[in-house]
């Protein structure tokens, strides 16, 4: 009877022992009851990759990771062994990618197939398949906006120096109280020109529509008289004066149009200047005698 309890004992232990360890794997996600096929990788880091991570194709789990191995005296340093289920058939081509497993930084596995039209002969179990690293959201965070930030923190840090030079050598000061007397200067100005509007604006406004009456005035007038007549009166006007001047008979034509009357005219002037030249001749001999001379009375 004590014989029959030890081994109801033992037999209890065992079993607990079995559900145990199936149950473990099965929170694992390893299910022991199917078939695996191992597939091995090598990485230059991790990258926050543990053992029993999920490894996918195209966003579906296929299989765990089985294994880390790492030697930090070669390169690459670690060596990922994974096993998926045995009817997947992995085509020349397919690479282990190590991708970010969420956002808090795990690691896991994709299996990124080959297109169709270049897959060949599949990978046996225990193959060594090409590797790539994917960066992950930290990754893309760390190369590319934290880098930007840093140059935008550099920038800032660089304008508030500046800033703080200006305040110390007093331009700041100097600049600011420009800005207020222009702004004072402008504000006497807007109400200079808002007094001008309201009191000398009307007052010139009103002179110019008085300008502009009289310029209307001034071209009714003009349209209302006559210049077709004016015009025509005046080049009657022209008429009778070109027709006086090229006339023969008239005094005025007669002195413009006849030569002998214009050569009689430039004889008889040349006879005057010969005249005038004797008469000088003559008073100039008369001078040069002698006894004229003596009666000449002398200057004092």
């Amino acid at each position: 009877m004590k014989y029959s309890r030890e081994l109801k004992v033992g037999a209890l232990a065992i079993v607990c022992m079995v559900i145990l360890y199936f149950g473990f794997n099965f929170l694992k996600g390893i299910n022991i009851f199917s078939p695996t096929h191992a597939y091995v990788g090598q990485f230059e880091r991790a990258n926050g990759l543990t053992e029993q991570a999920p490894v996918y194709i195209k966003g579906y789990k296929v299989g765990l990771v089985e294994s880390i191995q790492y030697d930090f005296t070669r390169t690459p340093a670690f060596t990922v062994v994974v096993s998926i289920d045995k009817d997947i058939a992995l085509p020349r081509g397919t690479q282990m990618a190590l991708v970010a497993d969420g956002l808090l930084g795990g690691g896991a596995i994709e299996l990124q197939l080959p297109a169709l039209a270049n897959r060949a002969m599949p990978y046996q179990g225990g193959d060594t398949l090409p590797t790539h690293i994917v960066p992950g959201l930290m990754d893309n965070l760390q190369t590319g906006l934290l880098t930007q930030l840093d140059s935008l923190l550099g920038e800032a840090n660089t304008l508030l120096m500046s800033l703080n030079n200006e305040v110390e050598d007093g331009s700041l000061h100097a600049t600011l109280q420009n800005v207020e007397r222009i702004t004072n200067d402008l504000t006497v100005s807007s109400k200079d020109i808002r007094q001008l509007t309201h009191t000398q604006l009307p007052t010139i406004m009103g002179k110019v529509d008085d300008t502009m009456t009289g310029l209307q005035e001034i071209v009714a007038d003009v349209q209302g008289a006559d210049i077709q007549q004016t015009i025509s009166k005046l080049d009657n006007t022209i008429a009778s004066v070109n027709e006086i001047l090229h006339s023969k008979e008239g005094t005025l034509g007669m002195l413009l149009n006849d030569k002998s009357l214009h050569d009689d005219l430039t004889t008889a002037i040349q006879n005057l200047d010969h005249a005038v030249l004797n008469v000088d001749s003559i008073l100039m001999s008369i001078k040069a005698r002698p006894f004229i001379q003596k009666k000449l009375p002398k200057k004092k």
